[in-house]
């Protein structure tokens, strides 16, 4: 999927004209992007490659032994190795990643890689798609709306080079990330609250007000006052277990000023 580059991408199409399937659109971020490549896509299972990451050669012969092997796990990923401004890199212990059942972790932050993953069609009929409003964080919401009822299987090698660090990288480019995961978790308490298991419901909960406090404190520091009584608001709703997903469409706001 060519998102609107401007670098001469659409060289690749000629390249592999007839061998792969070529969407050309006009820029509207990587859910969008993602989310038209899913809907042309014909196979039983879905797999992503982001523009700074790189496959290494078998990754998707493994994944597919693996399918093969594992009939009942409908997610999976690989490890992968971590190249940072040009140097490798070892993840930290909250960053490595789990298999079985890891929604309460994956809660703090997300645990499976795009690039890594492979995802049976039938999920996302029954989750949908990345949530295009999301400027960043859309797989960690993903993957919790998936996580709250799948087991999630682990290829332990590393067949994913992924490089981070660059200017243009997501999390480069919006401030205070976790304000998209807590609307992440609001947004699936508010759709999804009564399905979830006691100990899921609890979790989230608590992992929602912690984020909103840290985020309000932070935005306290930062002179962002407006910003800090909506997440005040949010934490009073939250504690009163009442999830509006009207009442945090401020977290996903870019230009917030000092009073916003």
């Amino acid at each position: 999927v060519d998102d609107g580059s401007t670098d001469g991408t659409v060289r690749l199409e000629e390249e592999y004209r007839g061998r792969v399937t070529w969407l050309s659109r006009t820029r509207g971020g990587v859910s969008a992007a993602r989310n038209d490549g899913i809907r042309v896509s014909t196979a039983p299972w879905i797999t992503f490659l982001d523009s700074d990451d790189r496959w290494l050669p078998g990754k998707l012969e493994r994944q597919a032994r693996y399918i093969r092997e594992r009939p009942e796990v409908r997610i999976h990923q690989t490890e992968e190795t971590w190249i940072r401004r040009g140097r490798r890199v070892n993840p930290r212990r909250r960053h490595m990643k789990r298999e079985g059942a890891i929604f309460s972790e994956s809660l703090e932050l997300c645990l499976i890689s795009p690039s890594a993953v492979a995802v049976a069609r039938p999920l996302f009929d029954r989750h949908g798609l990345f949530d295009e409003d999301l400027p960043a964080c859309e797989d960690y919401d993903l993957w919790l709306r998936i996580t709250k009822d799948e087991r999630v299987g682990l290829i332990p090698e590393a067949h994913v080079i992924r490089h981070g660090g660059h200017p243009d990288q997501l999390s480069s480019l919006h401030w205070g990330m976790d304000r998209f995961r807590l609307y992440s978790i609001v947004k699936l308490m508010a759709l999804h609250g009564d399905e979830l298991p006691d100990n899921y419901r609890v979790h989230a909960l608590e992992i929602a007000i912690r984020k909103a406090r840290i985020l309000m404190e932070g935005s306290l520091k930062r002179g962002r006052t407006g910003f800090a009584g909506s997440l005040e608001s949010l934490i009073l709703s939250l504690e009163a277990e009442q999830y509006d997903i009207g009442e945090c469409l401020f977290l996903l706001k870019e230009g917030v000023s000092k009073d916003g």
